[in-house]
């Protein structure tokens, strides 16, 4: 039998080594990356810690970051106030180190069976989830970034959602409690889920009572386990008494703002000028030479990857500024809409990038402590034709409800005609889901005595 040999050309995206680690020093919190850089330290040997008495040499890296025109001088990157946070008991006492769910989920991707491409995808599905776990980017864009089909990723991503939490990363809350319950795909709760669930959203029992062909006991046994699960499976990682420690500090400087990045706790770090000297005249041997090569090579894309991260914080806190005038004016209430792509967009970053460098970054302003995601909110078009965020509608929302009559809470057909009131025309269904997302029940259960 005759066998043919065929010669197959494929194109595939793959992060070189130094972009990984660009990558991965980005999404580091503060405190997590004070500790990448001690472990660094102690795993290459051709990396040494500039002590506190030396004159750090800045003026070369002051050249690299004035070449891309950061408005925020090399003094007040590197200033004593990034050490407002990070007091001299601090330093003493090592930190444990911190993870957050997206790294826990990271390291959990290790232990399924992916090939070089397919962790990097999981990476990407990772990192482009929002804060309550589900994805927050539609998978074929993903997909696209690799020149690949939507189909071809989405195995990827049902290994993902079956991690733990389970959920995490699902598309729509149906699909997230689905997976939560769908070892016993004959139970009743997951027949609800799967088949009823528009009926189970909206209190529609009788309905269900007649398609499933079920009694109110069971129905109601089935319900409690739904109501048992995690629809929002990325809260509740952190520890809520943890101290939040800002990555970047924002200060006014008359008509301009001081971008500061909050790492002044980090060691400098340079290559060892006892082996660079000793490997320009050839002492070493051909392997120990290329073993000091290696590490010299690594060493530099370290230095470098913690200065890019530097330069990519203070570029996405200034486009985020110009683009929040009004806010970072003094008018907390209001936000323009603004999406991660905008910020790309104006930076010329990849998104997953931006993404990376606003996750889990905390940002001291004049006017407290926020995430960096805070001034990122969709945009939704009035009746009227008028585009504006949705945080703004959340706020006038949230005012509404906060000074509602408590014994007489308004139903959500009384919320649209009191957001008509003040200039938004909504659907009713808008508003009880920006309700619901603001964690506000239904009327009745606000009801109090």
């Amino acid at each position: 039998m005759a066998t043919s040999l065929k010669q197959l050309q494929t194109q595939k995206q793959k992060l070189a080594p130094k972009q990984v680690l660009q990558a991965k020093l980005l999404q580091l919190s503060t405190i997590n990356l004070e500790q990448a850089v001690l472990k660094e330290l102690e795993q290459n040997p051709l990396l040494e810690q500039i002590e506190a008495d030396e004159n750090p040499e800045l003026e070369e890296i002051g050249e690299e970051l004035d070449d891309r025109e950061i408005d925020a001088s090399l003094e007040d990157m590197y200033s004593d106030e990034s050490l407002y946070y990070l007091s001299e008991e601090k330093k003493e006492i090592p930190l444990p180190e911190k993870h957050t769910l997206i790294e826990n989920l990271i390291n959990q991707l290790s232990d399924i069976q992916l090939d070089d491409l397919q962790f990097e995808i999981g990476e990407e599905i990772l990192w482009n989830t929002n804060e309550r776990g589900y994805l927050d980017t539609d998978l074929v864009l993903i997909a696209d970034r690799y020149d690949l089909l939507e189909e071809e990723v989405e195995p990827i991503l049902k290994k993902i959602q079956r991690l733990s939490p389970k959920g995490i990363a699902s598309r729509d809350v149906q699909e997230c409690l689905s997976i939560q319950l769908e070892e016993d795909k004959s139970s009743l709760a997951y027949q609800i889920v799967s088949d009823c669930f528009d009926d189970f959203m909206h209190k529609r029992y009788s309905k269900i009572l007649d398609k499933l062909v079920c009694d109110e006991k069971s129905l109601q046994s089935a319900i409690q386990q739904i109501s048992n699960l995690n629809p929002r499976p990325g809260e509740g990682f952190r520890d809520k008494f943890q101290v939040v420690i800002p990555d970047i500090i924002i200060t006014e400087d008359g008509d301009e703002w001081l971008i500061t990045t909050n790492d002044g706790g980090v060691p400098e770090l340079r290559i060892s000028k006892v082996y660079e000297e000793q490997l320009k005249i050839g002492k070493f041997e051909k392997d120990a030479q290329k073993f000091i090569k290696e590490k010299v090579d690594a060493a530099n894309w370290f230095i470098e990857a913690i200065n890019e991260r530097r330069v990519t914080m203070v570029n996405v806190t200034k486009t985020i500024i110009d683009l929040q005038p009004e806010w970072f004016a003094g008018d907390m209430n209001f936000l323009r809409p603004l999406k991660l792509q905008d910020i790309a967009d104006r930076i010329n970053m990849d998104i997953s990038t931006i993404s990376r460098s606003t996750r889990g970054k905390y940002v001291e302003t004049p006017y407290g402590v926020f995430e960096l995601k805070h001034y990122f909110t969709d945009s939704i078009e009035l009746k009227n034709g008028k585009i504006l965020g949705t945080f703004v509608i959340k706020k006038s929302l949230e005012k509404i409800i906060e000074h509602e009559d408590k014994k007489n809470p308004l139903s959500d057909d009384l919320l649209v005609k009191k957001l008509e009131n003040v200039g938004y025309t909504l659907a009713r269904r808008t508003i009880a889901k920006y309700r619901d997302q603001m964690g506000f029940p239904v009327a009745r259960l606000r009801k109090e005595i």
